[in-house]
Formats: structure tokens, C-alpha cells, sequence
């Protein structure tokens, strides 16, 4: 049995010597035939059941250091081969380490993000707290605090999206001023910039968008007072020369209401495609406080008045940008994105 031992030895010596130590595929090879599940070592150590006990522990003795002698040996041609193979990687793919990298292209803020916090800063230095709300609201908040009726077109299904008969996505930021009006006590100044969710879905709506609703509660506040803050601020948005209208409108909870215009950024205001030929844009409503919306909210409307003023920033981010499709805005298409 011993000389059985010597010959697979003598064997696989000769074999490490003609085997090319820098083929990962010839090592391998080499190891599966002695060391495998039908190799010739492990063949060596099945045959020890076949011996007497008497003759087991000396034959088990050669084998187990045949075993290791081979095993050691494969471990070091395993090494050498990979090695190699790294080597020749490295050689073919070699890279410069003194030249210049190519560098990694800076990112921009989204101009969604842009609008919003350019907003929430211009009014946050007018002294307006922020309120961001709460997207699933009650029918309460969002339709009957705000002077909105049972039979109110806005509640039909098709405008709406209910989670019940008494929950839902919000369809407006308003909602947010009542539950700031149920906490705070007159004077006070604040915006409710937010997601809101309509049925509505083309190429200047989404059924997802943001808007961003402001609301100045205090005693002798009037529509001049309404108009001069929107003036300002739409100055600060498209500028200097931008002008301003207020067109009469209808909303539950002001009175009186006004649609707000502001003069054609494409144009100037001299009549383009854009605003078809009326040199005005409408950009968000607005309005003086509906006493009923402050007797909802316990404030005496007897001594304090207020004005309220909404608009969409996806609009804003529109008209600022040429953007012709509101849809742009939330694709995450890597080529619009990159013009920012």
C-alpha cells in the first residue's frame, strides 16, 4: 500500500513540474485530479476501509501526509496563478495616476426647490411663520371650516381624491389655516406651502402639485393691504417691471375674491402665444377672510379682518423657467433636470 502512496506522489510531483503555474485554469485542473471528490488522494484514503485494523494507522499516517504535502503545494500554485492573472489585468488596463481626472459633473437643486425655498425666504423676512401641514385631511379642514358646502362642486368625486366620505388627500394648503387659526391668537402672519392632489391631469395640471397659501389676520387689515404685499412679491419674482391686476372672483371662504394676474414674462405684456395676445398670466387667488371661515375658528370677525392668497409653484416654476409641460417637472428625465 505504501508503494500505491509513493506512486501517486512521484505522480503528481511530475505533474507540478510541467503544469504552467500561471494558468489559473491548468492549477485548477491539477487540483480537482488529486484533490477532488474523485481524485487520486482522496481515492488513496476510500481504500482504508478495506484494510485491517492492525494496518489502518500506518497507512492512515502516509495518506494524511500525502494529503497535506499536496494540499500545501496547490495553495501556493492557487497564489502564484492569481498573481499572475492580476498582473496581466493590471498591465492591460493601465492607468496614469499623474494625469488630471475627468471629475464628477456638479449637481443642481430641482427649480421646484428653487421657487419654494425662494418663497418660504421672502416671506419668512416679512415676519410670516411656516406651516407645512398635513396631506390627508378631514372634510372639516378642507372643505366645511373654509365655507365650503355640502353641494359644492369641488367635493364631487371626479375632483377629489376620498380616502371615506369624511377623509382625503387635501385639494388645497387652505385647510392648514384653520388648524393654525384653532392654535394662534390673532395678530399673526403665516404661509402653508405644501403638496396638494387633484383629478386633474394634462398638459398645465397634475394630479399632484404644490402650492403655497399665505393668510394675515389682524385688526384694519384690508384688500390694499392684500394687493401691496402680492405686488412686492410678484417683483420679486419676475422682477421690477412686472405688473399686476385683480380680476373679481369667487371662492368660499373670501369675500370679496379676486383672480390675480400678472403681466406676460414671454412678452413683456405686449400680446405673444403665451398668454394669447392678452399680455396677462393668471397666477393664483386671492381675497379678504370670509367672516364665516373666522367665526369657524373662534375669532371675533367684528374686530379682526384678514386677507388670504394662494398660488400654484409649479406654475411659478413654469413661467420663470418656459417650461411647457407641467408633467416636466416630476418625469426625474436626467436631460430636462440638467438644464438646471
Amino acid at each position: 500500500m505504501s508503494e500505491a502512496i509513493n506512486n501517486v506522489k512521484q505522480a503528481f510531483d511530475a505533474e507540478l513540474a510541467q503544469t504552467d503555474l500561471t494558468n489559473q485554469e491548468a492549477v485548477n485542473n491539477l487540483r480537482v485530479k488529486y484533490l477532488g471528490k474523485k481524485g487520486a488522494v482522496t481515492d488513496l484514503m476510500k481504500q482504508m476501509g478495506s484494510l485491517s485494523a492492525e494496518e489502518r494507522p500506518a497507512y492512515g499516517k502516509l495518506v494524511n501526509e500525502l494529503k497535506v504535502a499536496v494540499s500545501e503545494a496547490i495553495d501556493k500554485a492557487i497564489e502564484t496563478a492569481n498573481e499572475a492573472a492580476l498582473q496581466k489585468k493590471l498591465a492591460s488596463g493601465a492607468v496614469d495616476i499623474t494625469l488630471p481626472g475627468t471629475g464628477i459633473a456638479a449637481g443642481s437643486t430641482h427649480p421646484l426647490y428653487d421657487v419654494r425655498e425662494e418663497i418660504i425666504d421672502f416671506f419668512a423676512q416679512m415676519g410670516f411663520d411656516v406651516d407645512f401641514g398635513r396631506d390627508i385631511e378631514t372634510d372639516w379642514y378642507n372643505f366645511e371650516a373654509l365655507n365650503t358646502p355640502p353641494d359644492h362642486p369641488s367635493r364631487d368625486m371626479q375632483d377629489t381624491f376620498y380616502v371615506d366620505n369624511k377623509v382625503m388627500l387635501r385639494t388645497h394648503t387652505s385647510g392648514t389655516q384653520i388648524h393654525y387659526m384653532e392654535t394662534h391668537k390673532p395678530p399673526f402672519r403665516m404661509i402653508a406651502p405644501g403638496h396638494v392632489f387633484r383629478v386633474d391631469n394634462d398638459a398645465t395640471h397634475a394630479p399632484m402639485f404644490q402650492q403655497c397659501e399665505g393668510l394675515v389676520v389682524d385688526e384694519n387689515i384690508s384688500f390694499a393691504d392684500l394687493k401691496g404685499v402680492l405686488q412686492v412679491f410678484m417683483n420679486k419674482l419676475f422682477g421690477a417691471g412686472v405688473k399686476t391686476r385683480f380680476r373679481p372672483s369667487f371662492f368660499p371662504f373670501t369675500e370679496p375674491s379676486a383672480e390675480m394676474d400678472v403681466s406676460c414674462v414671454f412678452c413683456g405684456g405686449k400680446g405673444c402665444r403665451r398668454c394669447k395676445g392678452t399680455g396677462w398670466m393668471e397666477i393664483g387667488g386671492c381675497g379678504s377672510v370670509d367672516p364665516n371661515v373666522f367665526k369657524n375658528c373662534g375669532i371675533d370677525a367684528e374686530k379682526f379682518t384678514g386677507f388670504a392668497f394662494g398660488f400654484g409653484l409649479d406654475r411659478i416654476a413654469m413661467l420663470r423657467h418656459e417650461i411647457p409641460e407641467i408633467g416636466l417637472l416630476t418625469a426625474n428625465d436626467q436631460r430636462f433636470l440638467s438644464q438646471f
